[in-house]
């Protein structure tokens, strides 16, 4: 769960880049650094936090140059503390180099006993380091280190790499994590999580990199490397089309908000409620797969919650005598949209149930006759290991509870999911996703548990 951004031969790079990291500040809120290069230099600055809380004039000033690599975290490995922010700067090869990681190395504890065995030092608990003491023990090229190393390494992987004279984009061969190239109005190519994060600087979107591409951009221009001599059927994560993406990109060759939208005609198809008088969404991600399901089923679309864009990650709780005061800070019913009314609520997921539960009461409170709630995706059994930060199996209500059960933990009249191939059937673009968190069919082995410091893998 983060983003990554980065423009070669750009006026302003940092400036430019800060930017970009705002489009894509839905990717990581924890976390946000920008590296620049200028001459033979980097200069990088980083900061726990918000990009808007991260950067100022000064902090900007301090980072020279016309090419930038920039990053926003939401941790799934390491701990959320300073020196795993990112991009990672380092001395290397008689260079300095500097790294931005979206993605999950699965095998990366397995990487990291074998290099520490040989010696490596490492300065982080971040599993991108890993990448960086292949790379030194490798030789040859940049390119030439990647495409050594870069087999060894499994699991989800958008780089960007920075040195003095080059910057390198990668996406691992499965393509999980979407990464796209675009061009700047003064020329130089510009890559980004998320085509929004272009459209925000004024550049174009052109391509996405390929699932195994090697993208290198120096003074000379831009090439194109592969990793490896063949590549596995894509596995591209189809949650960010579900959740994780903004509406307004496009990933993976398909609109996102328009497959939101056919996900709720599809989900209106296969689970209708006769007597339904108001359809609402969950905001904001479960608002287009809403507005699709009301549409297809002929139902009035109203926006009976209001999100506030202010609530934080830490706030003030008074006492106990408030219920629910988290999910109130940040959803509040329209109670005139809900009074006597049979009520379809849409939203994007179910992960642990406690916050659907208390938008049920919230709904009843508010004077709804009937609350069926309607998922856009279907159940959610299994964590993610490459990228999403999702808790574990085991704290997954659908890993444990039936349909039925989870209806009666939420207090609803009815719930209801999308199917597995009304979900594929819903998704265009590019063929070949990763659905492994409903499925349980994962592309890469990955942990299964973790006992006494040794590691299972489940293939």
């Amino acid at each position: 769960m983060c983003g990554v951004f980065g423009v070669w031969g750009v006026p302003e790079a940092s400036r430019i880049t800060y930017l970009g990291l705002h489009g894509l500040q839905h990717r990581g809120q924890e976390s946000a650094g920008i590296v620049t290069a200028r001459g033979d230099q980097l200069y990088s600055f980083k900061r726990m936090g918000r990009v808007a809380d991260v950067f100022n004039e000064s902090a900007l000033d301090a980072l020279p140059g016309t090419v930038a690599i920039g990053h926003v975290r939401y941790s799934t490995q390491g701990m959320s503390i300073v020196k795993n922010a990112q991009p990672f700067a380092v001395e290397f090869a008689g260079t300095s180099l500097a790294i931005a990681h979206n993605g999950n190395l699965t095998n990366a504890g397995e990487l990291r006993a074998e290099l520490e065995a040989a010696g490596s030092l490492f300065h982080t608990t971040m599993d991108t380091e890993v990448f960086v003491h292949l790379l030194a023990r490798a030789k040859g090229t940049l390119v030439d280190r990647l495409q050594k190393v870069l087999p060894r390494v499994r699991g989800a992987y958008s780089l960007l790499i920075l040195t003095p004279d080059q910057m390198v984009a990668v996406r691992d061969p499965h393509g999980f994590r979407p990464l796209i190239v675009g061009r700047a109005p003064s020329g130089g190519p510009v890559f980004a999580s998320e085509s929004s994060a272009l459209r925000l600087v004024e550049a174009v979107a052109e391509r996405e990199v390929e699932p195994g591409e090697i993208v290198r951009v120096d003074a000379d221009g831009e090439t194109s490397h592969r990793v490896g001599a063949s590549l596995p059927q894509p596995h591209q994560c189809i949650f960010e089309h579900i959740y994780f993406a903004r509406p307004d990109s496009q990933i993976f060759g398909a609109r996102v908000y328009e497959v939101r939208k056919a996900i709720g005609r599809r989900l209106a198809r296969e689970e209708p409620v006769a007597d339904a008088d108001v359809v609402i969404p969950v905001p904001d991600s479960g608002t287009a797969a809403a507005l699709g399901y009301a549409q297809e089923a002929g139902v009035p679309y109203e926006m009976g919650l209001i999100r506030s864009h202010y609530a934080g990650r830490t706030f003030i709780e008074p006492s106990s005598s408030i219920r629910h005061f988290g999910v109130k800070l940040k959803l509040s019913p329209v109670e005139h949209v809900i009074r006597d009314r049979v009520v379809v609520v849409v939203d994007d997921s179910i992960v642990r149930g406690t916050t659907s539960r208390k938008i049920v009461r919230m709904l009843r409170e508010a004077g709804a006759k009937a609350v069926h709630m309607r998922i856009a995706c279907p159940p959610t059994k299994n964590s993610c290991f490459y990228g999403i930060d999702t808790p574990t199996t085991a704290e997954l209500i659908a890993s444990t509870h039936s349909v039925d059960a989870i209806a009666d933990f939420l207090d609803a009249d009815s719930l209801a999911y999308l199917s597995i191939d009304g979900l594929h059937d819903s998704v265009t673009g590019r063929p070949g996703f990763c659905d492994a968190c409903f499925t349980g069919n994962y592309p890469v082995p990955v942990p299964q548990v973790r006992f006494e410091g040794r590691l299972t893998e489940r293939d």
